[in-house]
């Protein structure tokens, strides 16, 4: 069964913003939410915004989204889980700070109370901190023409946040502990009452945590992370070409309360080559032959990306010919066992002198033909006839 298209799913352009991303999400999210609907639908409640949220995680992330809009869902292949996407792949529950703004007090009509994603709506009990997935890295990486054609594996050093090793990531000086919240009582929200309508927004105080450090880690200043500088081996795939993404799992910045890492991209720039240019997967090149090895063919050198090769020229081979070496072309970064095909064209070389006697013998050969070899410029026709 073929998955959905994303901006399908969400009801949005390709040419979506960020906000209208996010908006969409917002709207679809309140109408299929599983604790608004009756019991005997809520399985497919369930289903329909596990598949919205899927469609968000992919469309709200710009490294994800540039992966889906260039290779579709294929290109995303090992971005979530083993067995497709799950909630564990979720890395926007921040977001519902603001998506579900008020709706505590509309799901406390229905009695609701439930806890689908590790955070409980309608709560009125301290909030317990929460694993969150550290953010994604982006690293721009410049190879060889031939390195993106054949792979390679290159180490480059990225700058991340690392887990506090004096804290462990608490953020709290050793030896203290971070205490309660007094605003908001360790819920997260505040409350605000305006007319008929309560208001429940993130805590300025503690920023949603529903804790506070009192005394700071002095090597975090209290984030529970520090920036270093790592040194990161990345496989690189034959045929990638410019433009490509390579997601390295589990190498972006640490996550806080014992949460997942992010990922690495790398954006790899191919420069280019002095004698192969590549279109998709073919490369073409061109060599230059002498006008014997035209007329009489010849067997030359040419090279490829795998090392020189022998290519039969037949008799009378015009100058412009191109010729095809199959599967000397570059990968197919999808299928490893296609490659694309060698194009050579051959441009027949003629010498800018001749000397008395290669002017003789070539009016001798006019002359069979029945050609005036008196006419002025004679040299510079041979010249042009074989350009």
């Amino acid at each position: 069964m073929s998955k959905r298209d994303y901006y399908e799913t969400l009801g949005v352009d390709k040419s979506a913003s960020a906000e209208e991303i996010k908006k969409a999400y917002r709207r679809m999210a309140l109408r299929h939410h599983p604790d608004r609907v009756q019991p005997e639908q809520k399985k497919e409640a369930e289903e329909k915004f596990k598949e919205i949220s899927e469609a968000y995680e992919v469309l709200s992330d710009p490294n994800k989204k540039s992966t889906y809009d260039q290779f579709g869902h294929d290109g995303l292949k090992g971005t979530f889980s083993k067995g497709g996407f799950g909630w564990q792949d979720f890395t926007h529950f921040s977001d519902f700070e603001d998506i579900f703004s008020g709706l505590d007090d509309l799901l406390r009509g229905f009695g609701a109370g439930a806890d689908i994603f590790g955070t409980s709506w309608g709560r009125s009990s301290p909030r317990k901190a929460r694993p969150r997935r550290g953010r994604d890295i982006q690293y721009e990486m410049e190879i060889e023409f031939i390195e993106a054609a054949l792979g390679t594996e290159k180490t480059i050093e990225i700058s991340r946040y690392e887990t506090c090793a004096v804290c462990k990531g608490s953020g709290a000086k050793p030896g203290t502990k971070d205490t309660v919240c007094p605003t908001c009582k360790g819920r997260g929200q505040v409350s605000t009452v305006s007319g008929f309508f309560s208001i429940s927004q993130t805590c300025r105080d503690c920023g949603g945590e529903g804790r506070i450090i009192r005394n700071p880690c002095e090597k975090c200043n209290g984030r529970g992370k520090v920036k270093e500088s790592k040194r990161i081996k990345v496989k690189v795939p034959a045929g990638v070409d410019n433009g490509v993404r390579l997601r390295v799992p589990q190498e972006g910045d640490a996550g806080e309360k014992q949460g997942p890492r992010g990922d690495l991209y790398v954006l790899i720039y191919a420069k280019e080559h002095k004698f192969f240019k590549r279109q998709n997967n073919d490369i073409y090149c061109e060599v230059k032959i002498s006008f014997p090895q035209a007329v009489f063919g010849s067997e030359i050198d040419i090279p490829t990306l795998d090392g020189k090769v022998k290519m039969k020229l037949p008799p009378g081979s015009p100058s412009g010919k191109i010729f095809r070496l199959r599967g000397k072309g570059v990968a197919d970064l999808f299928h490893g066992r296609s490659k694309g095909d060698q194009l050579v064209k051959v441009n027949v070389e003629i010498p800018q002198r001749f000397t008395d006697e290669q002017k003789s013998l070539l009016k001798e050969y006019a002359r069979t033909l029945g050609e005036d070899t008196k006419e002025k410029g004679f040299m510079n026709k041979v010249k042009k006839a074989f350009k």
